[in-house]
């Protein structure tokens, strides 16, 4: 898998171009000011080769579309062979109703300013089923939190290292880094 994600990123710089500038904003180290530009396709070059590193099995077909203001995110998962592949066994009731792979789209609002953000989902579906209330609250707790824990949904965060705001249109998602006279804002005030 690593063999193939190298090949690939050297035939398509676009992933390496992605990590050098989310490396540089994450580390605190972009100049103030600055803004980066992400392109869907480069998003989508990054996810392709990103992905295989944190889902092993169960994941296929990364896919990432812009919108103003919202991300919609899809993907062909097998929930089973996922939760199996981090060593997680799945209850065989629970089991039988998830297994099989199913497309999987997520669409979410993003709304950021002063160095937060805040992450709305609006809709999930899985096999063009909606999926709402209980059902979307156990894929939460079993498949997003166990490889993103500090995730927060509909609950404000910080922003890495200086990022003012991240700005989302349907052709680019830009990310502003904080002048240098302006003070992060911190979480609670």
């Amino acid at each position: 898998m690593l063999a193939s994600a190298v090949a690939l990123s050297a035939a398509d710089p676009q992933p390496m171009n992605v990590s050098r500038k989310l490396d540089l904003i994450e580390s605190g180290k972009a100049k103030p000011g600055a803004t980066f530009h992400f392109t869907p396709a480069e998003l989508n070059a990054w996810v392709r080769v990103k992905a295989p590193g944190i889902i092993h099995d169960g994941f296929r077909e990364p896919r990432l579309e812009l919108g103003n203001g919202t991300a919609t995110a899809s993907a062909r998962i097998d929930f089973v062979k996922v939760r199996h592949s981090e060593g997680i066994e799945t209850n065989w009731l629970i089991a039988k109703l998830i297994q099989g792979e199913k497309l999987v789209t997520a669409k979410a609002r993003i709304q950021s300013a002063n160095g937060r953000a805040t992450v709305h989902v609006l809709r999930v579906e899985i096999g063009g089923l909606a999926v709402t209330g209980a059902p979307l609250d156990f894929l939460i707790q079993n498949f997003l939190l166990p490889f993103y824990p500090d995730a927060k949904i509909d609950e404000p965060f910080a922003l890495a290292g200086n990022v003012d705001r991240i700005v989302i249109t349907l052709v680019e998602a830009r990310v502003y880094i904080r002048p240098a006279h302006v003070r992060p804002v911190q979480i609670g005030q």
